[in-house]
């Protein structure tokens, strides 16, 4: 025992006498001084909510039923977006063989979960440009519910870039409108892997009537093809094309 501390003492003089030896040698810079006063600076002035923030899906602290409805909805988009084609749910054998209960289908069908009634509503109806049938999905709530946030998350989370518009900021039509469709139709040309953008529109209740109806015609245009003479077809193309973009909304009254 008496060896062992011996040999621990003289271990940690050795360590003492380097470390001292290499601060006297380098010099003080001051740039490596400044630096964690700088950090110690912008930590002090960084808000909580910028601080804690959900980064992440698994961090919303949201209503679930909310988040995976607005996930589901969000997902709907992968043919149109991305290309990838809607996969097909496997039924289950044993479950069409052996009903729970020897109940008939139809009380069965009764007994389904709030989030099943809801994505059956989602898939029930795609249009032909396989675009799901709500094009916008509108979020409301109190301020401080967490509604932008759950929408950057939810998008970043889909594989979207997320593009956040004011409409309350944007009181012409004309600047709605262009924006509008500067975020829905224009990629990004910063990176290799530049991903679609999914646009959030913040304040939607704050927007003139104006606006209002120029998102509408948005939502509602039409593919021309083979549908009109060519200088409808022309007009059509001046005017914009379809919507193969997500669209969320927010507001504080529905």
């Amino acid at each position: 025992r008496r060896c062992v501390l011996e040999a621990s003492q003289q271990l940690t003089e050795i360590i003492k006498s380097c470390l001292e030896s290499e601060t006297s040698t380098e010099t003080p810079e001051p740039s490596r001084e400044v630096e964690p006063a700088e950090e110690e600076e912008s930590a002090g002035h960084c808000l909580w909510v910028d601080k804690f923030t959900p980064r992440r899906y698994m961090e919303l602290l949201s209503d679930d039923y909310t988040n995976r409805c607005l996930l589901k909805w969000l997902k709907l988009w992968d043919t149109v977006v991305f290309g990838k084609e809607k996969a097909v749910k496997k039924t289950k054998p044993s479950a069409e063989t052996h009903p729970p209960f020897n109940q008939p289908k139809e009380q069965q069908s009764k007994w389904k979960t709030k989030i099943q009634l809801t994505e059956e509503i989602l898939e029930a109806e795609l249009d032909q440009y396989k675009r799901p049938k709500y094009k916008v999905a509108l979020l409301c709530g109190p301020p401080g519910l967490g509604k932008t946030t759950l929408a950057h998350v939810i998008a970043k989370h889909a594989g979207y870039n997320a593009v956040e518009m004011n409409a309350s900021d944007d009181r012409s039509p004309e600047v709605f409108k262009t924006r509008i469709e500067a975020a829905t139709q224009m990629k990004s040309v910063l990176g290799a892997n530049e991903k679609p953008n999914c646009l959030i529109i913040d304040e939607i209740d704050g927007a003139p009537a104006a606006s209002v109806n120029v998102l509408l015609n948005i939502i509602n245009r039409k593919d021309g093809e083979g549908e009109a003479a060519a200088g409808a077809g022309r007009r059509r193309r001046r005017e914009g094309g379809l919507l193969l973009r997500p669209i969320i909304c927010i507001c504080n009254d529905q």
